[in-house]
């Protein structure tokens, strides 16, 4: 048995490796991918949603983003070895209806809810579901550069198509084919699939598909360059307004003054005052103002303990 990791596990790998998406994000990531890869039954007038994949990390990134959003709801991780010895991971959530509603889930509708995926952020999130749902991409050491996702239905297709094209940042053209019974949105530009790359939270992977395509499209370097830069500018931008908009939920629920360390404080307003600012441009910032060096790796350690201190005041408020 081949048990060599494809290019497309790994950008799927990455992007369950990611921890920062904001829970609007993640919501949007979780209503693409139960809204492709969700199956739902119905028993003795109840209604359960199944979700299988042979991606170990994938299932582990869906169950846990479920059950951090949903823990009021019986959600269920289950192991299923089959004949030739593939384990298929299944995720299991009973009386799913609520839920369902609240990710704007409709197995009927091909519309995608414009109150799940409405900005950049959200739409990306929600790009990024479709992948690990149901996406691939060649290996940038083929010839063939060829990037698809596909779903049950033309009208969602078409819509799914409409939402790669509202992301503003960056260019994203998917044309539709119809293969069996499933639609299928691709992409066969090198540059707009290391656009989607990007978009969709895999940028280690990106590089990798750039370093590779440099080798055959040296030409195109400036191009390489502008999306290696475009890669760390949306994450810092993307991480910035998080962290922004978190800090700002513990200043009213506790202060910021009450944290009573003046280095995390001096941060918290940094960060409220220069959203897109880098970890490293916040570290010059605070050495400046502190008079001592301080690193990347601290500024990037008290953003953690500010996250999780914001993760436990929301958890207080709710009860």
């Amino acid at each position: 048995m081949n048990n060599k990791i494809t290019f497309s596990q790994n950008v799927k790998n990455e992007i369950a490796r990611e921890n920062d998406f904001s829970s609007e994000r993640r919501k949007a990531l979780l209503s693409a991918y139960l809204r492709i890869n969700g199956v739902i039954l119905f028993k003795n007038k109840a209604t359960s949603l199944k979700l299988k994949t042979d991606n170990s990390k994938v299932a582990k990134y869906i169950y846990v983003s479920l059950k951090n959003i949903y823990s009021d709801f019986d959600i269920r991780l289950d192991f299923v070895k089959r004949a030739n010895k593939k384990t298929i991971y299944e995720i299991n959530i009973d009386d799913v209806d609520k839920l369902l509603e609240d990710l704007g889930v409709d197995y009927f509708e091909g519309k995608i809810p414009k109150d799940i995926a409405y900005n950049d952020e959200t739409i990306a999130g929600y790009l990024a579901g479709t992948f690990l749902a149901s996406g691939s991409v060649n290996s940038p050491k083929t010839t063939n550069y060829h990037l698809e996702v596909s779903v049950n239905g033309e009208n969602y297709a078409k819509w799914l198509q409409k939402l790669f094209g509202k992301y503003k940042k960056l260019e994203l053209e998917p044309k539709i084919i119809k293969r069996r019974d499933k639609y299928v949105l691709y992409i066969k530009k090198s540059e707009q699939i290391s656009n989607f790359l990007i978009v969709i939270g895999a940028p280690v992977t990106c590089m990798e598909f750039e370093d590779e395509r440099v080798e055959r499209d040296y030409y195109s370097s400036a191009n390489r360059v502008a999306n290696f830069d475009e890669a760390n500018m949306t994450k810092a931008s993307i991480n910035g307004r998080r962290q922004a908009k978190e800090i700002k939920y513990i200043d009213d629920v506790l202060g910021i003054h009450n944290l009573h360390n003046p280095k995390k404080e001096l941060l918290c307003y940094l960060r409220m005052e220069n959203k897109e600012a880098s970890m490293i441009e916040l570290a010059e910032m605070l050495s400046e103002e502190l008079g001592q060096n301080i690193t990347k790796s601290n500024v990037n350690h008290m953003f953690r303990s500010l996250h999780d201190l914001y993760i436990k005041l929301q958890g207080v408020k709710r009860r």
